[in-house]
């Protein structure tokens, strides 16, 4: 199978840190069967200044103030390597990198 292309969104805060201006997402080559992990790795790569923003060097976990959504669906919590749904792999659907909103 060949490469799919992945539709990213990312908040305004690390789009600025990416230079991403003028759109709110990006789109990136991953594998066949894509994963949290895989987009994660190719996003990185795309835009290493996004490293340790996103999810921790060391341990790869996902920062606590940012949240994934896909499909309507919160998969924060899915395992890193689980497959993406199919209207994400498709294009139909961005995978979406969320900032949660934090405060009283």
């Amino acid at each position: 199978m060949s490469d799919v292309q992945i539709r990213v969104e990312l908040p305004a805060h690390l789009r600025t840190l990416a230079g991403v201006t003028g759109q709110f997402e990006v789109r990136i080559e991953v594998a066949a069967n894509p994963t949290i992990r895989t987009v994660l790795n190719a996003l990185e790569a795309a835009y290493p200044m996004l490293r340790g923003t996103i999810r921790d060097q060391l341990t790869q976990q996902r920062r606590p103030f940012l949240r994934f959504f896909a499909c309507q669906l919160d998969i924060s919590h899915e395992p890193p390597d689980a497959p993406l749904p199919a209207a994400v792999v498709s294009g139909a659907e961005p995978l979406i990198i969320l900032g949660a909103i934090a405060g009283g």
